[in-house]
């Protein structure tokens, strides 16, 4: 019995491995493997693709949620076929449809090729490839659909009225703008008695347990505010929230707060700025996007500065310029009074994007590179940057090496020349016999008058 127990326990692993491997290859089942046929063969169907690259870690990260993406969109009935294709390998397809860097998801509709920017989970990737695949404006027949795409949605725009200069505009910002919204269009008829509208045909958009109508004197461009307004007026911003709201225009007002920290200063900020973003928004919703962060690692990393949290900073997005308040935020009328003095330019400014702010950010990325690498992996910190370190010190080594021989042979060769110099000075035996000679040249004669000489002297 004990014996049969522990056959038992052994098996489990293995049958748990085995189910994990199963249920992996089914939903694998649902994405199909691209080559270069899918460039002739996709226009028939709506695709949705991930293009990577094999040695990409964010590549290896999506495979699973692509994966229940596939699974998600085939158990469905969607339209959408899920695929994917090797980048590196087929090159040429990737560059074709506008591929920069891995993973890329895009949206294949016919001739259009929509880009996915959102967050990387299931949910997500499949509400975008539903919305994207499906007609770009979707009627409204009855008032029963417009509550359930009220409960659907928390934002969504609306065109009321007949045929009109703005529903054009309407529909050609709705064919850029759908892979970030829905877009409805209806009769009067079918909205709700509180929504009042001044004129028509009208642009609603619903957000916020409310409705906002589009004034083209006072909010501009449809477009321009379409974008505006896709968001809620209150969120919880992360990386890709804060890359999309620069598209905006906005300054992002965010508390930066410790969601798991249920202590008064934390809890009072964030109830600040939801105070603001609800009660102020006809004063500040066209300049200010509010919302609050969990954590200050990003911000830190984007504004190379180290904010102690909680606390309150409102960010530039277009030119990384960035504003703290010179005292803390008590109340909401701290807040309001922080916003005017930005409005008024009496905030100061800090960051932004001029030379020296570059130089900075160069110099703290690879800080952080280097910090980075020697912190997750020393070895292979000390591997990667040692070594060339290394090969450096002996280049440098033997090149003054090198220059100090050299410098030492011209010592050597100069005291030879000179030596030869002192030779030459003195003379070989020829040459001095040459000298005599030339002396006995220029004096013919002499010897036999010494001789002469001398003989008188002695008589």
């Amino acid at each position: 019995m004990a014996e049969g127990r522990r056959r038992e326990r052994r098996r489990s692993p293995l049958l748990w491995a085995a189910v994990a491997a199963f249920i992996l290859v089914v939903d694998a089942s649902f994405v199909e493997d691209l080559d270069d046929s899918f460039k002739e063969n996709r226009k028939d169907d709506i695709w949705l693709v991930d293009f990577y690259a094999p040695w990409c870690g964010h590549c290896k990260k999506l495979e699973p949620v692509w994966n229940e993406v596939g699974k998600e969109m085939g158990s469905t009935g969607s339209p959408v076929k899920v695929g994917k294709m090797d980048a590196t390998s087929y090159s040429s397809i990737a560059s074709e449809f506008g591929v920069r860097g891995y993973p890329t998801i895009k949206l294949l509709k016919g001739d259009l090729a929509y880009n996915y920017r959102g967050p990387r989970t299931k949910d997500d990737i499949v509400e975008f490839a539903n919305r994207v695949a499906g007609p770009i404006i979707r009627p409204l027949p009855s008032q029963q659909m417009f509550e359930h795409v009220q409960k659907r949605h928390r934002v969504f725009f609306l065109y009321i009225g007949g045929e009109s200069p703005l529903k054009e505009k309407y529909i050609e910002v709705a064919s850029e703008l759908i892979v970030y919204t829905y877009f409805f269009s209806a009769s009067e008829e079918i909205l709700p008695e509180y929504v009042t509208l001044p004129e028509m045909p009208a642009v609603i958009v619903f957000k916020d347990g409310t409705y906002f109508v589009y004034d083209e004197y006072e909010d501009g461009d449809l477009s321009s505010w379409i974008s505006k307004e896709r968001f809620q007026g209150y969120l919880n911003v992360d990386g890709f929230t804060l890359y999309e709201l620069g598209d905006t225009g906005k300054l992002v007002a965010i508390a930066i707060i410790d969601d798991k920290n249920t202590s008064v200063e934390h809890i009072r900020l964030k109830s600040i700025m939801q105070d603001v973003a609800k009660n102020y928004r006809d004063h500040f919703h066209r300049s200010f996007q509010f919302g609050h962060m969990d954590g200050n690692e990003y911000m830190n990393s984007l504004l190379m500065d180290d904010l102690k949290i909680p606390t309150i900073v409102v960010l530039n997005t277009s030119n990384q310029q960035y504003f703290l308040p010179h005292k803390p935020i008590e109340s909401t009328e701290d807040m309001v009074q922080f916003i005017n003095e930005i409005l008024e330019g009496t905030a100061e400014a800090h960051g932004g994007d001029g030379i020296l702010q570059r130089i900075k950010r160069i110099i703290y990325d690879a800080k952080s590179t280097v910090g980075s690498v020697f912190k997750s992996s020393p070895l292979l910190g000390c591997f990667l940057f040692g070594l060339p370190l290394g090969v450096i010190s002996i280049m440098c080594y033997g090149i003054c090496m090198a220059d100090s021989d050299g410098r030492l042979d011209e010592v050597d060769a100069s005291k030879k020349e000179s030596t030869g110099r002192e030779l030459t000075d003195e003379g070989t035996e020829e040459e001095q016999e040459e000298e005599n000679s030339e002396n006995r040249l220029e004096f013919p004669g002499g010897e036999e008058e010494q001789k002469t000489i001398f003989e008188k002297k002695k008589d």
